[in-house]
């Protein structure tokens, strides 16, 4: 992640936790941010020195009307722009959304099984994870049936793999050393 993306991230963070207000900004900021990413007009408006900013201010006040933007949100998009930032929105907001994140004790799960999980096996995997972790987590989970049986579990940096075919690896590893 870029330091100035990281940089406007945190800042936003710092308002909208204090202002209990994550949430919130969080899917105004999505929201603008699926505008920008469709609109190649208007991503060139935004970032192009020879607009004046006050074109760009009316325009961003216009946009939010529709997408129902706070003030928090408002302020961020005029100083982003002003500071001739625009073209690190989308880095911008999935910094402040990762950022958001850590801050409220929340990590993200990625969990591949071999078959599909019911719900309260998923409910005991996030609870197990949590104790592990001492986080909150909020699991992703996908299948893939090459892993024969159990799961893998990657947590950040670290993989908890549970799986039938690294267990099997394990033991043709053995066999063959001996």
């Amino acid at each position: 992640m870029k330091s100035v993306s990281l940089q406007y991230a945190n800042a936003l963070a710092d308002i909208a936790l204090t202002q209990g207000a994550a949430e919130a900004v969080t899917q105004e900021l999505t929201g603008f941010s699926a505008l920008y990413a469709e609109s190649a007009e208007l991503r060139n408006f935004l970032s192009s020195p020879a607009v004046t900013k006050e074109a760009k201010h009316r325009v961003i006040e216009k946009l939010l009307g529709r997408v129902g933007g706070s003030k928090i949100v408002r302020n961020f998009l005029l100083v982003v722009v002003d500071h001739q930032r625009a073209h690190f929105l989308p880095e911008i907001v999935a910094a402040f959304q990762q950022v958001v994140r850590q801050r409220q004790g929340i990590t993200e799960a990625q969990v591949s099984s071999a078959v599909e999980l019911n719900d309260p096996q998923k409910a005991e995997l996030e609870s197990t994870l949590g104790r592990l972790t001492g986080k909150r987590v909020e699991a992703k989970f996908s299948l893939e049936p090459e892993l024969l049986g159990g799961a893998v579990v990657r947590v950040g940096d670290t993989v908890y793999d549970g799986s039938l075919r690294s267990r099997l690896n394990e033991l043709r590893a053995r066999l063959v050393s001996e």
